[in-house]
């Protein structure tokens, strides 16, 4: 979904750690079968088919108790599957899996400092704690364990200049940074990073192992941040040719739309609406977030009442859970105000 303020710069910071690609590039984990079990969990979560990750994730995690792999993407798991259901989050099954992974990685870490892999666990623990923490609105947590994630790619990298994991992480962050305090110019500390960031999402989208799709969704949004809105779209069909059901990649193709086609949004967001699995109790956000995108389109092509016919499905829906309504209460009045200046002008 799309967010603003603080939020959103977690959000866009962290929610790297979400999606990743399984190409076979040069940087693998040494182990044979903790790659396969790895990638085979990856992609699961990239095509939005959680209870298989769970169930790679699960052997990994049992197989190899040695290492965080298993934990960290039970959590990632869980909370990629939770943000995009719009469920109540499982907190403590993600916490517990996060810092058991955390406290695995120091001692590992103890172990062999040099190792690479080691500070990665430890990295991608703390990104996903810093992202969970940000999603809950713990900020000063989110702030600590950010910085944390960020200090650890960068040891690997100054380490490592290969280890193309980093570039994601330490460019997507050099990229946000610089553009969420560009109006502190002129402070002589503040250096303008967005290119450099840019540039290694572009060599890790190339380069990566397990995170060049997570790339891919990064710079995603960093093109329509910069209205490079045909960018955007070039870079979201590069991930949905390899999974043409996320609706990840579909959501920032649809954004990207939105300013140049917002027909073809209608129809990419529509696609998105129709995707979540049937079987599922709905809470209504994400179709009432969805259904008002769609009608504020239909309003740029002075198609007012298909706009009003989507406000009539919000406003009609009963029995939103109380958490939910009061997380969209803003949205739903945002709502009722284009219903009524639509009505005015019909």
């Amino acid at each position: 979904m799309q967010e603003t303020g603080l939020l959103a710069l977690f959000k866009f910071l962290f929610f790297l750690f979400l999606f990743c690609q399984t190409a076979s590039y040069s940087q693998v984990y040494p182990d044979r079968q903790i790659d396969s079990l790895l990638r085979a969990g990856i992609t699961s979560i990239v095509n939005q088919d959680y209870s298989t990750a769970e169930k790679y994730f699960t052997s990994l995690d049992k197989k190899f108790p040695d290492i965080p792999f298993g934990k960290i993407y039970l959590a990632a798991n869980k909370i990629a599957e939770e943000y995009d259901y719009a469920k109540e989050f499982d907190e403590t099954f993600i916490v517990n899996k996060l810092e058991a992974a955390k406290e695995q990685a120091e001692k590992l870490i103890e172990e062999d400092e040099n190792n690479s892999w080691y500070k990665y666990f430890y990295a991608l623990a703390e990104g996903y704690s810093s992202y969970f923490d940000a999603i809950n609105e713990s900020w000063f947590s989110a702030l600590t364990s950010g910085a944390n994630s960020i200090d650890a790619f960068e040891e690997i990298l100054a380490a490592d200049n290969n280890f193309y994991e980093a570039y994601i992480a330490i460019g997507t962050f050099d990229y946000w940074k610089s553009r969420k305090l560009e109006f502190m110019d002129w402070l002589p500390f503040n250096n303008d990073t967005k290119k450099n960031g840019i540039e290694r999402l572009i060599v890790a989208i190339d380069s990566s192992s397990y995170n060049s799709y997570l790339a891919i969704n990064s710079l995603i949004w960093i093109y329509i941040d910069q209205k490079k809105y045909y960018s955007a779209i070039k870079i979201s069909d590069k991930g949905l040719n390899e999974f043409p059901n996320s609706r990840s990649f579909k959501w920032g193709k649809a954004r990207a739309y939105e300013e140049i086609d917002p027909l073809k949004s209608i129809e990419l967001y529509k696609e998105i609406l129709t995707s979540y699995p049937t079987h599922l109790n709905s809470n209504y956000k994400n179709e009432i977030v969805l259904k008002h995108i769609i009608a504020q389109q239909y309003v740029k092509l002075g198609e007012n009442e298909r706009a009003i016919k989507y406000c009539d499905e919000i406003l009609s829906i009963k029995n939103i859970p109380t958490e939910i309504s009061d997380d969209l209460s803003e949205r739903i009045e945002r709502v009722k105000n284009l219903k009524k200046e639509l009505t005015k002008i019909n």
